[in-house]
């Protein structure tokens, strides 16, 4: 079982490759550009996560995706249409590349998503779960909640 990790450079990434690396589970870190931190492990370099990136070679031989790249929350976000390139890479970019694992035959495809998709404050008292309504209020958050509703399609259109 080979398992594909995106956003592997990220602070989550990285803390999953070390960890499957000590259980010596097979992966495959896939990142924009190759990066010293990640050697001596299988890296696929693919570039920027959009609807044109193509994921075949990474995706070659991998039963589980576990897909952690994104355009995280901005602090201060400098872009013209913060929600458009929210999406691009968000929504386009995650979609692609689970459609292409679907056509790839990968068996598991795991979204880490944000808890911004449920807004900003649960109810006092209580922590946000997975019945709660979806309450994005920025451009983050609400392009997260549109990766999961794509997913979900994809999901059910394809069994993964």
């Amino acid at each position: 079982m080979t398992v594909l990790v995106t956003g592997a450079n990220g602070l989550i990434g990285r803390a999953l490759c070390e960890r499957l690396q000590q259980k010596k589970q097979a992966f495959r870190a896939a990142v924009r550009s190759s990066v010293p931190s990640l050697a001596g492990c299988d890296v696929a370099e693919v570039g920027e996560l959009n609807q044109a990136t193509h994921w075949c070679g990474a995706l070659n031989g991998v039963d589980i995706v576990i897909h952690l790249a994104a355009r995280v929350h901005v602090m201060h976000d400098k872009a013209a249409d913060p929600l458009a390139a929210f999406r691009a890479v968000n929504v386009a970019g995650t979609l692609n590349l689970a459609r292409q694992a679907a056509d790839a035959g990968v068996k598991r495809f795991v979204f880490i998503s944000s808890v911004k998709v449920n807004g900003e404050i649960s109810q006092p008292g209580r922590p946000f779960t997975e019945a709660d309504s979806p309450n994005p209020l920025d451009a983050y958050g609400q392009s997260k909640h549109e990766a999961e509703q794509g997913l979900r399609q994809i999901a059910a259109d394809t069994g993964m």
